[in-house]
């Protein structure tokens, strides 16, 4: 059964219905869950996605949202108002699950992650009562649901803090893959030396010419000579195909890359987290990604460093507060193509190779629920706190997001 919620009333109305029949229960926002845990057979499906309503204080620069909204639906929205908050980057993903699992995102080195920037939040609990929780009301759970997912209760809504930043000095480069070796060592002394005001992302994709490419893309938020510099450092390696720079609103930087992972797909994902690239990582991605077993996959590296890193690493339930490197794999392939074996082979070879040079854990909102020696380490010493908290707020085991430690 799906019950579509259109308001926080009809979400209360439906979970009390649900429980009082002892139906189990899974919560549907946005969908892109890759793993499927918003839909669950036998249970009774809980759908946010029309709970979607914004509210602005653009005094007080903080924005309200339900529930169902979308990265891009916020975006959008503040584009009127030439504010922006910190958000992921593929416009489909759901803020809620975004802001519950941490939350990188290409501002989040001169504003911190999405879950720093959460003021306050209504959640539905799954004893059925609804709490207003901040620093100072229910503190426990609110420091749980930043960084520790829906594993406590459903976000009905949440209040965000807004920045007015300056326009953004963007670019991109496109190299050759005889070039990705020297782009990514070059990359990764930027990322190191670099200050709050550069983000820097590398995307491994196939090009329209079907051949692989590497893009390195790169963002600042303050000091434009300083970035103008660094964007010719590195449009000096090589021989790009392609290099473009310049001005951009804030708003049209944080859509840029929606679409990139689009609906209708299968999707096997892998991640590590990273304190350098090494020569022999790098060797291991450019192997692994010439293996690749579909051209609709990708490997995309993204540093966080800056204002994200400076939180201590039990202010919140997201205990990875040092400098590194995320890498992502993302296996994709069409429904037509078979059953998505040796796609999701592919991932899972790549992931236990970079293994070996990877740090402890990963970023748990893109682990699956198998991978128990990453997720043991993935909230770092914060996990023995998350478990006693999903006893307290969840004793019956209802709610199901991202995994949490055993």
């Amino acid at each position: 059964m799906i019950v579509r919620c259109a308001s926080p009333k009809t979400l209360q109305l439906a979970w009390d219905m649900a429980r009082a029949q002892e139906l189990p229960v899974c919560i549907h926002s946005t969908g892109r869950d890759w793993r499927g845990r918003s839909l669950k057979d036998n249970s009774v499906v809980l759908d946010l996605s029309a709970m979607n309503a914004i509210k602005i204080d653009v005094d007080a620069l903080e924005v309200s949202i339900e529930g169902g909204v979308t990265t891009s639906q916020l975006n959008n929205f503040l584009r009127d108002y030439d504010l922006v908050t910190v958000i992921g980057n593929e416009g489909s993903v759901g803020m809620a699950g975004f802001l519950m699992g941490g939350g990188y995102g290409p501002l989040m080195m001169r504003y911190g992650l999405g879950c720093d920037n959460l003021i306050a939040a209504d959640i539905l609990l799954p004893n059925g009562e609804k709490v207003f929780c901040d620093d100072n009301h229910e503190p426990q759970l609110f420091w749980a649901i930043r960084g520790g997912g829906g594993n406590f209760g459903v976000l009905v809504s949440a209040r965000l803090r807004l920045y007015a930043p300056p326009a953004l000095y963007s670019g991109s480069v496109v190299f050759p893959w005889k070039d990705a070796a020297a782009a990514l060592e070059c990359y990764e002394q930027a990322m190191h030396c670099a200050s709050e005001a550069l983000f820097g992302s590398v995307a491994m994709v196939v090009g329209p010419a079907g051949k692989p490419i590497l893009v390195v893309s790169l963002i600042w938020t303050a000091g434009l000579e300083q970035g103008i510099r660094a964007f010719e450092d590195l449009a000096a390696v090589g021989d790009p195909i392609n290099a473009k720079a310049g001005l951009i609103n804030p708003t049209d930087v944080l859509a840029l890359t929606d679409g990139k992972l689009p609906a209708g797909r299968g999707y096997e994902v892998g991640t590590g987290w990273f304190d350098r690239l090494s020569t022999s990582t790098i060797s291991t991605l450019i192997a692994a990604f010439d293996a690749r077993s579909s051209d609709l996959s990708s490997i995309i590296i993204h540093h966080c460093h800056g204002v994200a890193t400076a939180v201590a690493p039990n202010a919140t339930a997201f205990g990875m507060r040092k400098p590194h490197f995320t890498a992502l794999i993302y296996g994709s392939w069409l429904p037509d193509s078979g059953d998505g074996k040796v796609h999701s082979a592919w991932v899972n070879t790549l992931n236990a190779a970079l293994s070996t040079t990877a740090l402890p854990g990963g970023y748990a909102n893109l682990l699956p629920d198998g991978a128990e020696e990453q997720i043991a380490h993935a909230y770092g010493e914060n996990g023995i706190q998350l478990a006693q908290l999903k006893r307290r707020f969840d004793p019956s085991g209802v709610l199901a997001a991202i995994p949490l430690p055993k």
